[in-house]
């Protein structure tokens, strides 16, 4: 095969890879578990050993053949030398991203109790791992693959912790802080077995390990350390030094891409010493965690982490054999292994919290939120079957381990979180950080506010990051200063240390000064009144008939009995509302109310246009009445109102709004339209006459 029609292939293979995990994602988080399953699924599905060796045109063996496996020490490795690349690259990202992620002050904050946890979770679940290993292969403990199963399980995916404590609300609970900051010993724990185990399989692969002494070990385990504490120190004392060279670039994009040329060079480098690539990647974005720009190289390599780490994920599914995890013998070690895994880590980090100032049912949430596997293991299991130390077979141990163990924790700690009671035996208090909220009259204001600020703040040479739009969260970072900026409803609020709270009030004065100045200039130059006349008397505009159609028949009523505009507006929501259409009717109704209170919506022609934007529904919602009669709804030429639509949406998910809004405007421009829809003797007519289509 020659160089063109191996990159054909490679892009062929990518292509449907990139559509098999977004589907597998994707389906899986429909039914509450981790897309990352989803995505190993996937590539099981699509892999060698199922979907992807049955023939095609042109592919004779399919387009994931086992003929163009990638030979190493132990055999094959089920895909091609250029997919592994490209998944060895992804691991990259993923560990670099996973190091920019580490809070250090959490690290040092709470360095004893999350040190001594992690501690214990990990040296009990290594401990597991390899006895388990060492008893049913009866080898010894500086075997590799007894080496290898330790570190495996010693490994947590807390991603998955942490969306259950934020959907919980315990994020910030005594369990939920100890958890992370034992998870980042964890992971940093970790990487140094990984070091020390590499090094030692470096010696054993190279012929020269057969008669390893304790001192031979210690030896292979403090250089192999040296190499890893060196490299993690030199790169906390200089990581100011280091943004501030990488932002010498100035884009945003140019220091961010720079950065992870960084991780991609200690990689190499690591990997030349015989260790992991993982772990020098790992270390440059721990490096670079405490600088004022970690956020915003998060954001920006953000699209390059959605490319190629899900392609790794679909990469180690692929290797799994499917024939040989269905097996008599996988099975019984895997449900052996998983039990190991599983109790190691409750009883490991459960045990030491007790010890800590936690009761039983702390000590069982610290337990099960350090259960499941994830992301570090199936790249260390990668490692071990390039290497040749695991099998097909014990390389499906894993992959079994790692599904059960990250299906089985969301229930267990969730039924853990559901027992009444503190997990503390004291109250936990953060007396480092403080608080400031202002309530505003609207959340329009208190997003003008925050949207403001976060403007403001970007000028003063702060790095601003939005976490979360959903939850309006944003974070703004300059140095040493970190502010955590949260949008709700008619409220703003902000977290940061107690000795910047001056500085944060001042911003806010500041804005909110400014603002009010601005607003007393915009009603001294515009008139809503006028614009809403010119508006009304546009003979022309946009008619979308995609946007139409979120007209329904069975949202149209022909015969409203309100004889009020209050009663109207009622009606109305309630007929969104016995629809099923709303989350929250009440709130519906008081935005709409508010609205109206700012300025009427009727408009011309007996036509009145009552709209909100609100929390209570999840999609943009229309409803239509007429009453023929008419009432009163203060339009702007004193006719009567006989044709009501009305239009929700939600605050803070994008949809047509205003689109619709003009477009139905547009629309019932029309004399003959608007006689025709109020004189409709069905609500699919009358559905039709809006929809601009001929009935």
């Amino acid at each position: 095969m020659n160089v063109t029609e191996m990159m054909t292939v490679l892009v062929l293979q990518i292509g449907i890879i990139i559509f098999a995990v977004r589907l597998g994602g994707r389906l899986v988080k429909r039914i509450g578990i981790p897309s990352v399953l989803g995505e190993l699924l996937a590539g099981v599905v699509i892999g060698p050993y199922a979907l992807g060796s049955f023939p095609l045109p042109g592919f004779p063996t399919g387009i994931f053949s086992l003929s163009e496996a990638m030979e190493v020490s132990g055999g094959a490795l089920a895909v091609s030398p250029e997919l592994y690349g490209f998944a060895s690259v992804a691991s990259i990202i993923l560990l670099f991203a996973s190091g920019l992620e580490t809070d250090l002050g959490l690290f040092l904050r709470y360095s004893v109790a999350g040190g001594i946890i992690g501690i214990g979770g990990a040296v009990l679940s290594f401990a597991a791992g390899a006895l388990t290993g060492m008893l049913l292969f009866g080898i010894p403990l500086a075997d590799p693959r007894a080496l290898f199963l330790g570190i495996l399980s010693t490994a947590t995916s807390v991603g998955i912790t942490a969306r259950i404590l934020q959907d919980q609300k315990k994020m910030d609970s005594p369990e939920g802080v100890t958890i992370l900051a034992a998870a980042v010993f964890d992971d940093v724990l970790g990487i140094i077995a990984l070091a020390v185990v590499m090094g030692i399989v470096a010696v054993i692969s190279g012929g020269s390990g057969g008669g390893l002494s304790a001192v031979g070990i210690l030896a292979i385990a403090g250089k192999a350390l040296g190499i890893w504490l060196g490299f993690t120190a030199l790169g906390l004392i200089f990581s100011k030094k280091l943004g501030t060279f990488l932002k010498l670039f100035k884009s945003s994009f140019d220091f961010s891409v720079m950065a992870l040329g960084l991780a991609l060079l200690l990689a190499g480098f690591f990997e030349k010493q015989g260790l992991a690539m993982i772990i020098g990647a790992y270390i440059t974005g721990l490096s670079l965690s405490k600088t004022d720009i970690a956020a915003v190289i998060q954001e920006r390599i953000r699209g390059l982490y959605e490319f190629f780490v899900p392609l790794f994920f679909a990469v180690m599914g692929m290797m799994v054999n499917v024939r040989e995890i269905c097996s008599v013998p996988v099975l019984i070690f895997g449900a052996i292994y998983t039990a190991a895994a599983v109790l190691s880590k409750i009883i490991g980090c459960g045990g030491p919290a007790l010890l800590l100032g936690f009761n039983g049912k702390g000590a069982l949430r610290i337990g099960a939120g350090m259960v499941p596997r994830g992301e570090v293991a199936l790249i260390i299991a990668g490692i071990g079957l390039t290497l040749g130390i695991l099998d097909n077979r014990l390389f499906s141990v894993i992959i079994l381990m790692t599904l059960v163990t990250t299906l089985a924790a969301p229930p267990l700690l969730q039924a853990f979180l559901r027992i009444n009671g503190s997990g503390a035996r004291k109250p936990v208090k953060d007396e480092n950080s403080a608080q400031a909220s202002w309530d505003f009259s609207s959340s329009e204001i208190a997003g003008l506010v925050a949207d403001t600020l976060l403007k403001d703040l970007k000028t003063e040479g702060f790095y601003v990051q939005m976490m979360d739009i959903d939850s309006g969260l944003s974070q703004a970072r300059k140095d040493d200063i970190v502010l955590s900026i949260t949008e709700e409803e008619n409220n703003v609020s902000i977290e940061a240390s107690a000795a910047d709270l001056p500085f944060v009030k001042t911003a806010v004065y500041e804005v909110i000064l400014m603002l009010n100045d601005s607003i007393q200039k915009l009603k001294a130059a515009a008139d809503p009144h006028s614009l809403k006349k010119e508006i009304a008397g546009l003979e022309e505009g946009r008619m979308q008939e995609d946007v139409l159609s979120l007209i329904k028949p069975e949202l149209v009523s022909l015969d409203l009995k309100g004889a009020a505009k209050e009663e109207i507006l009622i009606e109305m929501v309630d007929l969104l509302n016995t629809k099923g259409r709303l989350l929250n009717r009440d709130q519906v109704l008081f935005d709409v109310f508010q609205r109206e209170k700012t300025m009427s919506t009727g408009m011309e022609h007996g036509i009145a246009l009552p709209h909100a934007k609100t929390e209570g529904t999840g999609d943009i919602q229309v409803a239509v009445g007429i009453k023929k009669e008419g009432i009163d709804f203060g339009s702007l030429d004193g006719e009567k109102s006989r044709l009501f639509i009305m239009v929700v949406s939600p605050k803070k998910t994008t949809g047509p709004h205003l689109q619709f809004l003009a477009a139905i405007g547009a629309v019932l421009k029309d004399n003959i339209t608007r006689e025709k829809v109020i004189s409709a003797a069905t609500r699919e007519e009358a559905a039709l006459l809006l929809q601009n289509i001929s009935s």
